[in-house]
Order: structure tokens, then sequence, then C-alpha cells
């Protein structure tokens, strides 16, 4: 594994590289390095514990920064531009910035079906990656790292452009009288515990696809990716 590589892309050198190592280690790699022995070693060796605290860590950190650049702004305000950049749409496109998926460790099984591409687990290593962080260098440096991984989303974020996609795709179909959008779910892949959907949205003019560790979250990127379709074919839409 590239270390320095992957350190340059996000903007930290770590003291203890195996912290990174572990925030890139899919449960799958360690499940078949250490399978036979104890759930604990393979535990020990995956980083769903490092996603668990970075997401608390990415959490407080985004919302300190969005208090920080609006101060006087009211918390429902707040609220859904958080939770617009701390979704799994936004988290997958900050892992596709950084190429992280170019240095996933994941078993020959995951491997096969694509795990390095698919937007949970990338954004979930997201998380992880920033959960290593603040272990090796503590909140001021996991909230920089936060600051310069979302700095376009913290940039051109605001309370109407954090709707969320679903409502967005609605009024936007709406507003030029079309029909609501129509989603369909394809198929659903994984363990119970890990499950991944696929979902379709079709409108009058298109269809865009999305995936999530949810049926609402699949839903979601694909009122996204039908989103940027219709600004790609009418740049003057907002």
């Amino acid at each position: 594994m590239d270390i320095t590589r992957i350190e340059k892309l996000i903007g930290y050198s770590f003291k203890a590289p195996a912290l990174l190592e572990r925030a890139l280690t899919h449960r799958s790699w360690a499940y078949e390095k250490h399978g036979a022995n104890s759930d604990a070693a393979v535990n020990a060796a995956d980083n769903e514990s490092l996603e668990f605290l970075g997401d608390s860590v990415l959490g407080l950190a985004v919302a300190d920064h969005l208090f920080a650049k609006n101060p006087e702004m009211k918390e429902g305000d707040l609220t859904v531009m958080k939770h617009h950049i701390v979704s799994a749409v936004r988290l997958t496109a900050a892992a596709e910035r950084l190429e992280i998926g170019n240095f996933l460790r994941v078993g020959r099984g995951e491997e096969k079906t694509g795990g390095r591409r698919k937007a949970a687990v990338l954004a979930d290593t997201v998380e992880a990656v920033l959960g290593a962080i603040f272990l090796d260098g503590g909140y001021f440096a996991a909230k920089a790292a936060v600051g310069r991984i979302f700095a376009e989303d913290f940039r051109t974020v605001t309370p109407r452009s954090s709707v969320d996609y679903k409502s967005l795709l609605q009024e936007t179909l709406q507003a030029d009288k079309l029909s609501a959008p129509v989603y369909k779910l394809l198929r659903s892949e994984g363990q119970p515990h890990e499950r991944q959907y696929f979902v379709e949205v079709k409108w009058n003019s298109g269809s865009a696809a999305g995936t999530g560790t949810s049926i609402k979250a699949a839903e979601m990127m694909a009122a996204s990716e039908a989103l940027r379709k219709i600004k790609e074919r009418n740049p003057k839409k907002q």
C-alpha cells in the first residue's frame, strides 16, 4: 500500500501509518486473512470501528465549520446543510476525489463484485479515514482534514441546495410541468447485515440509477444523479 500517496491526497501525514492501513481495510479482507482465528482478530484488523468513530468526528467537524462560517444562521438551516455534507452521496464523491478505491484492501469475493467502486464501501471508508486521523492527531487534525476534503461542499452549500435530492428532483420536474419521478427497486445484493440496494428512477425524459445500504439511500443517490443529468441537458437550470 502506497501510504505516502494517500497521505498526500488527504493532506495529512500519519505518525502511526498502521491506523491508515486499518482504515483502508474492508472486513472482507480481514476475514480472509484472519478467518481461521477469532472474531476479535477480524474486528481488530478491519475498519468498521474506525468508521463508527469517524461518523461522529465528521458530524462534529462539519457542524463546527458551518457554525463558524454562518454564526447567525438558524438552527434548521444549519441542520439541513450539515445533513447534505455528511450524506452518503457527498461522502462517496469525496472518496472518488481522493481515489480511495485504489487503496482499499478488499477480499477476493468483494473484489469480484466491484467492492472498490461500491458507494457504501467508499463512503464508509472516508469515515474510517477520518476516525484514524482523529486517533492519530486529535480533533483539530481531523477538523482540518474535513475542511480540506469537503472544501468545495463548504464553499457551495446553502440551505436551498441542501434540500434532500428526492424533494428537489420532484420540485424540478413539477416546475417544468412534468410527471413526478417513479422509483423502482431493481435488486439487492449482499448479506443481511451489509445489504446493497440498487434503485432506478424514471421521469418523462430520462432515467438514472443509484445504490445504497438502504432503499431510501439508493433512491436519494438516484435522484441526485437524475438532477445532474437534467442540469447537463439544461446548464441554465439551477
